[in-house]
């Protein structure tokens, strides 16, 4: 199933790409907190969780980040923001990935939690 995974994260690198977004990192580790992918865009870093299903028939990809990720992801963007000198503001977003047969879904969803 992992590689179901990284393909979303593939799928998600594209999109955000083609938004304007810089990659800086892909699957950046703190302690046992991972971040999918850590980007540049609009003026802000942003730290991106990508959720990758093939259905939303139990949910949407984005209702699977739980509070606890969430504080993990916080957690590492901090030791990353310190680490990498960033002054400027920051934000955290999900890219959410529907992948059917056929189709396939992607949604940015800005500013998911903190």
């Amino acid at each position: 199933m992992q590689t179901f995974g990284k393909r979303g994260e593939a799928m998600a690198e594209i999109e955000l790409r083609q938004k304007g977004y810089k990659i800086l990192e892909r699957n950046y580790r703190h302690g046992k907190s991972e971040i999918d992918l850590i980007a540049t865009g609009e003026g802000l870093m942003v730290f991106i969780e990508v959720k990758t299903r093939s259905s939303s028939s139990f949910g949407y990809p984005e209702d699977f980040v739980s509070k606890n990720q969430q504080q993990a992801i916080i957690r590492a963007a901090n030791h990353y923001v310190e680490e990498s000198g960033w002054k400027g503001d920051i934000r955290f977003d999900i890219v959410a990935i529907v992948v059917k047969q056929t189709t396939m879904q992607i949604e940015h969803l800005k500013d998911a939690f903190y």
